[in-house]
């Protein structure tokens, strides 16, 4: 069993940082509120959270004024589209032999 799940991506084991990335997986980018929305979380959790994903260099922060509002918008990189597909594929095996 302990091959099974040794590509289980521990970045991705909350279902809040599981949840960004399928969202940035089927989206160029994300706005802050509109990942908020989707997930239904907290400011705080989110910004956490995305934190967390932006510092194993999984997603991009990029911040900019639109007009005069702040505008946060989160873009998942290589590296973590890539980690992710592997996590995903590690889960599908995982079920596959149960």
């Amino acid at each position: 069993m302990k091959n099974i799940i040794q590509n289980i991506n521990k970045a991705f084991d909350n279902r809040i940082r599981l949840g960004i990335m399928s969202i940035l997986m089927v989206n160029e980018s994300a706005d802050f509120s509109t990942l908020k929305e989707l997930l239904g979380i907290t400011d705080g959790n989110l910004a956490s959270h995305a934190k967390a994903l932006e510092a194993e260099n999984y997603i991009v922060v990029e911040k900019q004024f639109i007009g005069k509002k702040p505008n946060t918008s989160y873009r998942a990189t290589a590296e973590g589209k890539k980690a992710f597909q592997d996590h995903i594929e590690a889960l599908e095996k995982l079920i596959s032999k149960s």
